[in-house]
């Protein structure tokens, strides 16, 4: 795990040691892309440089599934600041290269400097304040990203956040009358914000799949058709998640050590 005074900069340069840094390119403001799944509930398709993105609630699958799509740029890397609970697991399950993921469990009050000196190496920062955010500061935080092109995902409310996404409505499935294993869980996810996102975006989604990837609702995982799993899956996917409905059918246990 890295902390603070574990930033690659210019000793670890020096000695060789393989940085973020190292591999990134003068790259222009755009959009950093995020899984195939998502684009439709973005207005952009992607998250735009250089902003904070607002995820309600903290829901920890939704940052990973959004953050799953820096492994697509050419820098590649990223970085989870003040997530102590973060499954390393479920993240790699997501997408996430964990070879190109900084980790800063506990900053505690100091957690705004580490975000400043992770902005100017990384493509998109996961973080988790350690309390409410004072406008001001986020300000601040905002030009920071402004300049860098860093994405900033926030677990949880962002004073002035370009993008607010959430989870409005979830159900588990895998468990039986007391026995059983949790599989997949089917969303329902919404995306507001300023401009062209100020009307609600919505998305219906397994986030996790049984496979611990994001994936529409309706899409097959991409495995061998005769697989039973995906036939489950395929017949689950066709019922609506509505809490007096049953499945007739479930997807067998998860091939991650984790879910999120």
């Amino acid at each position: 795990m890295a902390s603070p005074a574990a930033v690659p900069g210019e000793r670890g340069e020096r000695e060789g040691w393989a940085t973020p840094d190292a591999g990134r390119t003068a790259e222009p403001r755009g959009l950093l892309p995020v899984p195939s799944a998502l684009r439709e509930v973005l207005p952009d398709a992607g998250l735009r440089r250089g902003t904070a993105v607002s995820v309600a609630g903290g829901d920890t699958g939704l940052l990973l599934a959004l953050a799953a799509g820096v492994k697509e740029t050419e820098g590649g890397w990223a970085a989870a600041v003040g997530l102590p609970d973060l499954g390393l697991a479920a993240a790699e399950g997501y997408g996430l290269d964990l070879r190109r993921l900084l980790v800063a469990d506990d900053p505690g009050p100091h957690w705004a400097e580490v975000v400043s000196v992770l902005a100017g190496a990384v493509e998109l920062i996961m973080l988790r304040p350690d309390g409410p955010v004072p406008p001001k500061l986020a300000a601040r935080l905002a030009a920071v990203l402004r300049r860098s092109g860093c994405v900033l995902l926030v677990a949880g409310p962002w004073p002035g956040a370009a993008l607010r996404l959430g989870v409005r409505s979830g159900r588990w499935f895998g468990l039986g009358d007391g026995h059983g294993q949790l599989v997949g869980r089917q969303v329902e996810v919404v995306a507001e914000g300023r401009g062209s996102a100020v009307r609600g975006r919505t998305v219906r989604l397994w986030l996790p799949d049984e496979y611990g990837a994001v994936r529409p609702l309706r899409e097959q995982p991409a495995a061998d058709p005769a697989d039973p799993a995906v036939a489950a899956v395929a017949a689950l996917s066709a019922v609506p998640a509505s809490p007096a409905a049953e499945p007739a059918v479930e997807p067998r246990a998860p091939r991650v050590a984790a879910v999120v």
